[in-house]
């Protein structure tokens, strides 16, 4: 069975009534519940946590780890950050949402500042389907209408994304790349927009099925494991030519 381990920094919820009267117990636990419900085996991790819940023990048995940040980026310690970048060159999964993409882990994998505009304003989102036959659109409608959303907006500073699934109007006008794939080393990540923490997205069974399918898509499989530095030849040839500075 797939492992998914939710992190949140869950600092709104606990300071902020808003926040806490749309996710009481955090909007890590509606993610890890909703994606339990589609049979993965689930785990959170938080900010405030030794090590921020992300210990070597809690990345080794993660396939798939979902990051949801928004005002604390710069508080997750580096060392973490290296941990959870070497375990995605490893093949772990990456699902970064919302406002992660300011997070440190994002940007490392990405090499650009992740920037876009956004806007306050509980206005409508229409998430179109661009790519059907992509495995994180199964089973959805054509477009995903979100009644209150905040607004993110091109330009966003990232780099072409390998495919991508979903785009987003917005009342007020924008356009928004908003479900990007990538692959890093031996690992998959998504990036999906919508999420802010102010708005009950995460309880809309739509959006618990985009992650569900998102997680089985950026799931490790069985595909070779690469190897990498000098190398014995597959076929007998002549070896005895070895100029070299090494």
């Amino acid at each position: 069975m797939t492992t998914v381990t939710v992190w949140n920094e869950y600092r709104h919820e606990r300071e902020a009534d808003v926040v806490a009267s749309v996710y009481p117990d955090g909007i890590h636990t509606v993610i890890a519940d909703g994606l339990a419900n589609h049979g993965f085996e689930t785990q959170t991790a938080t900010l405030d946590e030794p090590e921020h819940g992300l210990s070597e023990t809690v990345l080794a048995e993660t396939d798939v780890l979902t990051w949801w940040g928004h005002d604390a980026h710069e508080e997750v310690n580096d060392a973490v950050v290296d941990r959870v970048h070497e375990r995605v060159l490893e093949g772990m999964g990456l699902i970064v949402l919302h406002s992660g993409h300011y997070s440190k882990i994002f940007r490392r994998l990405l090499g650009t500042s992740c920037s876009l505009k956004w806007r306050e304003a509980a206005e409508t989102e229409r998430l179109w389907v661009i790519e059907p036959s992509h495995p994180i659109a199964e089973g959805l409608p054509e477009y995903v209408e979100l009644p209150e959303t905040e607004m993110y907006g091109e330009r966003f500073d990232v780099p072409p994304p390998e495919s991508l699934v979903f785009l987003s109007w917005f009342g007020g006008g924008e356009l928004f790349r908003s479900g990007c794939c990538y692959t890093r080393g031996n690992g998959r990540v998504f990036y999906f927009r919508p999420g802010h923490e102010t708005y009950p997205i995460y309880h809309e069974e739509t959006v618990q099925q985009i992650l569900a399918n998102a997680v089985a898509w950026a799931a490790p499989g069985d595909s070779p494991t690469p190897t990498f530095g000098n190398s014995d030849p597959i076929e007998s040839i002549d070896t005895t030519d070895n100029r070299t500075v090494h």
